[in-house]
């Protein structure tokens, strides 16, 4: 699978310098945990789940978590414990097809070893399992259950651990808890694909819920939680992981009391103008979407948790590389290899440092290898716009 494979090749090659490459469940862990980008929730309830998820590849989706856990009510579990084998035996069936990186978020480690086993073959389809309500204490089951189950059905599997745990919220719990966090993935460091931020339930342990005029920053608490967890784990030292972007749970159209996030400029300048797109954006309630990525971006966030299909254009948009960036990387790490040094930008806006801007221009890189690289004139605009009319 690639990213905007769903696009025609003209459409690429007039949006692309450098288009994604071709990724899959075999691939390097960090191209996988890059690459998830919207990951898209869905109840494993849904009796069209194998449609569904067609559906969704057909329309650019490359991750999908089937939903064991919150999405459903708890006496709905055997029943989409059972529904979920038969759908994903459905599709096994069907032979090769381009399918998203699928995942099973389960409630209960022995959900795991129990699922695994009654998969079968179809067990190929997966490349891993969500593990909610992480702590050091809870995690450790999971993720020696994950471990047997690799072993029984002979093939990789990843771990998606969700922190969002009351001892993540609260200050006095906060500190150890993180750290128990990062001795346990320390351990299990192979097995883990990116660490998921669960705001809605961080938010509910103080009775919070943001409008869709407000980002998670914009939300104290959570915006404390979200650096922290940053700091102890996203380090670009070796010892980090990729930490996912908090969900965005708006998609109907309310009523503003603020007024749109979303500036006028790059869609006036867009080719051809796309003013229609800009309103298209504020009147489903997406710029303060737009406005939370480029918030999860400049705290160190790759990928979004997405609860409804019209998030994941906006979400893949924002993740290409732009033109500048690529630029500003690429002399990054050719200074370094120089032993570094300071240089004015081929922009001639900024100043690129060689050794404190490396760690940025080598995840620079690795996003353009899987979201690609756009041309030096296509905007946002353009890129969402292709993805939304394809």
């Amino acid at each position: 699978m690639r990213h905007f494979g769903h696009l025609a090749e003209d459409v690429r090659s007039r949006l692309f310098l450098r288009e994604p490459a071709a990724f899959d469940q075999d691939s390097d862990a960090a191209v996988l945990a890059t690459a998830l980008g919207a990951t898209l929730y869905s109840p494993a309830t849904r009796a069209s789940l194998a449609a569904d998820i067609r559906k969704q590849a057909a329309r650019g989706v490359v991750s999908m978590v089937l939903c064991l856990e919150d999405a459903i009510a708890d006496h709905e579990v055997p029943a989409a414990e059972a529904n979920l084998v038969v759908q994903l035996g459905e599709l096994a069936a069907t032979g090769q097809q381009r399918l998203p990186l699928l995942f099973v978020r389960v409630r209960a480690a022995g959900q795991i070893t129990d699922l695994v086993e009654r998969l079968g073959p179809a067990i190929a389809l997966l490349t891993g399992f969500v593990v909610p309500k992480f702590t050091e204490d809870t995690g450790a089951a999971f993720l020696e259950a994950l471990t047997d189950a690799e072993e029984a059905c002979g093939r990789r599997l990843f771990a998606m651990p969700v922190l969002e745990s009351p001892e993540l919220a609260h200050l006095e719990s906060r500190r150890e808890t993180l750290f128990g966090v990062a001795r346990l993935l320390e351990k299990y460091r192979e097995r883990i694909l990116a660490v998921r931020l669960g705001v809605t339930d961080l938010c509910s342990a103080y009775g919070l819920r943001r409008s869709p005029d407000l980002t998670a920053y914009d939300v104290a608490l959570v915006a404390g939680v979200i650096g922290d967890v940053v700091n102890v784990l996203g380090r670009a030292d070796g010892s980090g992981y990729t930490v996912t972007g908090p969900v965005w749970e708006y998609f109907p159209v309310q009523e503003r009391i603020f007024k749109p996030q979303l500036r006028r400029t790059p869609f006036a300048e867009a080719h051809p103008p796309a003013e229609g797109l800009r309103q298209q954006i504020i009147e489903h309630d997406l710029d303060g979407l737009i406005r939370e990525i480029e918030l999860d971006r400049a705290n160190g966030l790759l990928g979004k948790t997405c609860i409804h299909p019209s998030h994941v254009p906006a979400v893949h948009a924002l993740s290409v590389v732009t033109h500048e960036e690529f630029s500003d990387a690429q002399d990054i790490l050719q200074q370094s290899l120089g032993g570094g040094g300071v240089l004015r930008s081929a922009y001639t806006n900024k100043m690129n440092e060689a050794k404190p801007h490396r760690a940025w221009a080598e995840r620079v890189l690795l996003r353009a290898e899987v979201f690609g690289v756009a041309r030096e004139e296509v905007s946002f605009a353009e890129l969402l716009g292709a993805c939304l009319c394809p």
